[in-house]
């Protein structure tokens, strides 16, 4: 690690993270932090430059300003520390600007510089009250010491003493009104950046609520009717016998397909409502894809479409066994989808180098260039398969999800009429991670 992330680091420790606290309790202790590093300073310059009352004011503010810290660093009571430290603060400054040569010692810079400060972290209702405060202030005392310039004590010795003590005073003043500016102004652009992201997000997501809306409304809506429509007809006394087997066989396909949305469309609401819930096992994966091939192999069957799986029996991957089998199912459906009557589907799967690779390969009509960046997005739009059939889009989109929650990855590769092949790879089981996990 860095100096520069050690700093960071202590920094955040000091003043609070950002997911513990709200900017401006940030701020405060900021504040807090640079006040008694400035503090600390001015208790042995002032002593050792012939001042020991300012030296005393800025101990008794160095412990005031340590305890309003310590409130709101640790017991969270930031506005109170603000009042605290701000009406004491005037008070001392206004005892010590007597008493440390009036308008000939610093104390206005001071003063100046304590107004910045608290501006800077108190809450927008208080900015009125401070200001006024510091004008009447400041204020009575200038002519308090006007016309009564015997109230002010002249505590300079020498010419190098009063010369030393503005100087540094101005540079202190100087220094920490340019590290709270510039601190000030990142914690601005930081909250600015966190606030655009969120709104990037909330649009994301409403994005998303709306083309759920879209489907629900028109994608589900479409194979609904057509059931019905089947049924209707199913019920009618006319009909050959023939006709009426041809009509259940289409109603149990579009039954079939609506079934394959449905659940889509329920995993991914669920995904998106309570978060993905996922238990990594063991899972041997000739047995798991052969019962999710078998299922797709009736839906397959009706587009004389073979499905040909190439899976060794001693194969183990750590992977969650349903979505792992809803990723497949809906993979291999996509390619029976877009599959010509009489078409190929190979399933391969691949171990090596401490990963499994499972390949879904077609000879169908591959993925037009134009859609396949946004193929695993809710951008994709759901096109006709070769027989018509008709997706809604979330098929790739929880793919994706649920491949990448599971620590593993998904591609493709696609050419226009040759076919498409799927690639997901997972973390393969090796025998004695296998006994140490069973």
């Amino acid at each position: 690690m860095g100096i520069y992330s050690k700093i960071k680091d202590s920094w955040e420790s000091l003043t609070g993270s950002a997911s513990e606290f709200p900017l401006e309790n940030r701020l405060f202790n900021s504040a807090c932090v640079i006040a008694l590093v400035a503090f600390a300073y001015h208790v042995p310059f002032n002593y050792f430059v012939g001042l020991p009352l300012s030296a005393l004011v800025a101990l008794v503010l160095l412990l005031i300003q340590a305890a309003c810290y310590y409130l709101s660093r640790f017991k969270g009571k930031v506005v109170t520390s603000i009042i605290i430290m701000g009406l004491s603060v005037y008070a001392l400054f206004g005892l010590n600007y007597y008493y440390n040569s009036g308008i000939q010692g610093p104390t206005l810079l001071l003063f100046a510089l304590s107004f910045f400060l608290i501006i800077a972290i108190a809450p927008g209702w208080q900015y009125r009250w401070w200001f006024l405060l510091n004008l009447a202030i400041v204020g009575a005392i200038l002519i308090s010491e006007y016309y009564h310039p015997d109230l002010v004590h002249q505590t300079y010795n020498t010419r190098f003493d009063r010369f030393a003590d503005i100087s540094s005073s101005y540079f202190v003043v100087i220094v920490l009104i340019y590290y709270g500016t510039a601190f000030l102004v990142k914690s601005y652009r930081k909250e600015r950046n966190s606030a655009e992201q969120k709104a990037e997000e909330l649009e994301k997501i409403n994005a998303e609520k709306n083309k759920l809306f879209t489907i629900i409304s028109h994608d589900i809506r479409a194979p609904l009717s057509s059931i019905q429509n089947y049924l209707e007809l199913l019920s009618e006394d006319y009909l050959e016998e023939e006709e009426r087997l041809e009509l259940s066989k289409e109603l149990l396909s579009s039954t079939r397909r609506t079934q394959e949305m449905l659940m889509n469309i329920l995993s991914w609401s669920k995904t998106q409502l309570d978060g993905a819930s996922v238990n990594l096992d063991p899972v041997e994966l000739h047995s798991t894809l052969q019962s999710t091939i078998d299922l797709c192999k009736s839906v397959a069957h009706k587009k004389g479409i073979q499905i040909i799986y190439h899976i060794s029996d001693d194969i183990t991957i750590l992977a969650d066994k349903d979505m792992l089998q809803l990723i497949v199912r809906n993979l291999i459906n996509n390619a029976i989808k877009f599959t010509r009557l009489n078409g190929r589907i190979e399933v391969k799967v691949l171990a090596e180098a401490g990963e499994c690779k499972i390949t879904i390969k077609d000879n169908g009509i591959g993925i037009n260039p134009e859609r396949q960046r946004d193929l695993f997005s809710l951008k994709a739009k759901s096109t006709y398969g070769t027989g018509q059939e008709k997706g809604i889009g979330l098929g790739l989109v929880l793919c994706k999800e649920f491949t990448e929650i599971q620590n593993g990855k998904i591609w493709f590769e696609s050419s226009t009429d040759t076919g498409t092949s799927f690639f997901v790879s997972f973390p393969l089981v090796e025998n004695h991670v296998l006994m140490a996990v069973s």
